[in-house]
């Protein structure tokens, strides 16, 4: 028998031994407990007998001990039949709940392809419209971008040999390649662009480096004759902008930025070279051609100014308003300056562009830079003349303003307006070949000076190039300028004007201003 048996004992057969057995079984437990931690005494017979009952209650927790270890033994036979009938049930509940979970993804996926279904069906209609237009381009064959021209192809390209296009509204542009063509009469194309192909021509070729685009993988870039040619005639007509965009198959905003860059490549390419202020031997040129045309000797140019009128500005309105242009058409107007210095011939050698039209002629004078040259001594012995809203200075010569002129006076006033004539005949020409500087546009304030400047230059072109000008396209300029009372800034240039005058009177049609000037 071994100790760990005791082990086996419930807690109430152990209370139950030490209640029904008596003080002797208490002691054989003493004994035994003796004998087991080596205690060799050696017990009575007494002690022996009284001992056997001790024995007897030790078989019977053995045999009971027996009776619960059968009764487990059957309890895990109870539990291994019940786990063998529970198994199937739960094998079948596992593949029930599987089958429902493979049923619910079979739905999800079958709801995804009705989903992917619709789409497809909603993108369809839209990819055939494209698919048509490209099959009504190809058949037509027009591409969907601007030609190419004299624009440098594009050299880049997937490795297909595919490009990618950019899908643009396509336009008609039938008037422009009816104009561009060689065949096309030159007066209709100088009726249209105001001026002649060989004019057209060069100017296409000064601009070309500074307004030329390279092709794109996307599109081809418009050309340098259709670029040109949108801005001359946005500036000629004057015709607003979605005719512009009717006319040359563009769109609106895109016409409106090449008539920005065409211009300012103008003003920085061309101005420069045709716009400037005669050297020594041309400005002796010019004085013998006026001295010989009106008897005045020493004129250099004669100078005018012009109001533009413009849409009402959001800052600074009242500098911007022009009493005159106001009490002439009965409705409020708004304008801007141009001051220009013409030679002989009315072509363009100084211009201001630009500021308020409540500022009077002299004050838009002290504003150029024809006046700072003239105020740092660098025009010396040359007069330009002006009408009467200018002031009588040292290098500006102006007709007399007051009441009750004399003969010597009154004729002075006629010869130096023959000479005003030519300012005043150079700038109607512009207003006429240029008519959209005779009613207000849709170019901002700020942009507008960018605008005349290109005016100037291809007024210069055309004059130089002797470009004649339709009569219809004649236009009329109304006189508009404030006189002053007095305005003579500078008596040597009062005397000299006297001086004139009284040449003239006795000496017919040749004066001289000797030791005045």
């Amino acid at each position: 028998m071994e100790i760990g048996s005791f082990t086996l004992l419930s807690p109430e057969d152990f209370s139950f031994n030490f209640s029904s057995s008596n003080n002797s079984d208490f002691s054989w437990f003493l004994d035994m407990e003796t004998g087991f931690n080596g205690n060799s005494k050696k017990r009575g017979r007494k002690d022996f007998e009284e001992s056997d009952s001790g024995f007897g209650d030790i078989l019977s927790s053995i045999l009971m001990l027996g009776e619960e270890a059968k009764q487990e033994q059957e309890w895990f036979a109870d539990s291994d039949q019940q786990a063998a009938f529970f198994e199937p049930n739960c094998s079948e509940k596992v593949q029930e709940t599987n089958g429902f979970f493979g049923q619910f993804e079979q739905f999800g996926n079958q709801c995804s392809e009705v989903n992917q279904l619709d789409d497809s069906r909603n993108k369809r209609p839209r990819k055939s419209g494209l698919s048509a237009a490209a099959a009504a381009a190809a058949a037509t064959g027009k591409a969907v971008s601007v030609g190419s021209g004299n624009v440098s192809p594009s050299q880049s390209g997937t490795g297909s040999g595919q490009q990618r296009r950019l899908w643009v509204k396509d336009r008609s542009k039938d008037w422009w390649d009816k104009c561009n063509h060689p065949d096309f009469p030159d007066e209709e194309f100088k009726r249209a662009f105001r001026m002649s192909k060989a004019t057209f021509n060069m100017v296409c070729q000064e601009l070309e480096p500074a307004v030329m685009k390279k092709n794109t993988m996307l599109r081809d870039a418009i050309p340098v004759r259709q670029r040109v040619a949108v801005c001359i005639w946005r500036l000629a007509t004057g015709e607003p902008l979605r005719m512009v965009s009717k006319r040359f198959g563009l769109g609106i905003s895109t016409c409106h930025k090449l008539v920005l860059e065409v211009c300012a490549a103008i003003k920085t390419v061309l101005m420069p070279k045709f716009v400037q202020w005669p050297d020594e031997n041309k400005t002796k040129r010019i004085k013998q051609e006026f001295e010989s045309t009106a008897g005045i000797p020493n004129v250099g140019g004669s100078m005018y100014t012009t109001h533009i009128p413009i849409i009402a500005p959001k800052v600074n309105v009242a500098a911007y308003f022009n009493k005159k242009h106001t009490e002439r058409n009965q409705k409020t107007s708004y304008s801007i300056t141009l001051q220009g210095v013409v030679d002989q011939t009315g072509a363009f050698t100084d211009v201001c562009i630009g500021w308020p039209g409540s500022m009077s002629d002299d004050q838009v004078l002290e504003k150029s830079a024809f006046y700072q040259r003239a105020t740092r001594g660098h025009l010396k012995d040359v007069w330009v003349v002006g009408n009467k809203g200018y002031p009588l200075m040292d290098c500006v010569l102006v007709p007399y303003g007051h009441q009750n002129l004399t003969w010597a006076q009154h004729g002075f006033n006629e010869k130096i307006g023959e000479i005003e004539k030519v300012a005043k005949d150079a700038f109607a020409r512009l207003k006429g070949r240029w008519s959209c500087l005779q009613k207000r546009t849709e170019v901002k304030l700020q942009d507008l000076p960018i605008v005349l400047g290109a005016c100037c230059v291809l007024h210069n072109i055309c004059e130089m190039r002797n470009e004649t000008m339709d009569p219809e396209l004649k236009f009329e300029l109304f006189d508009d300028e404030v006189v002053p009372e007095n305005n003579i800034r500078s008596m040597a240039a009062a005397q000299a004007r006297d001086h004139i005058a009284h040449n003239l009177l006795h000496h017919g049609s040749r004066a001289t201003a000797a030791g005045f000037l």
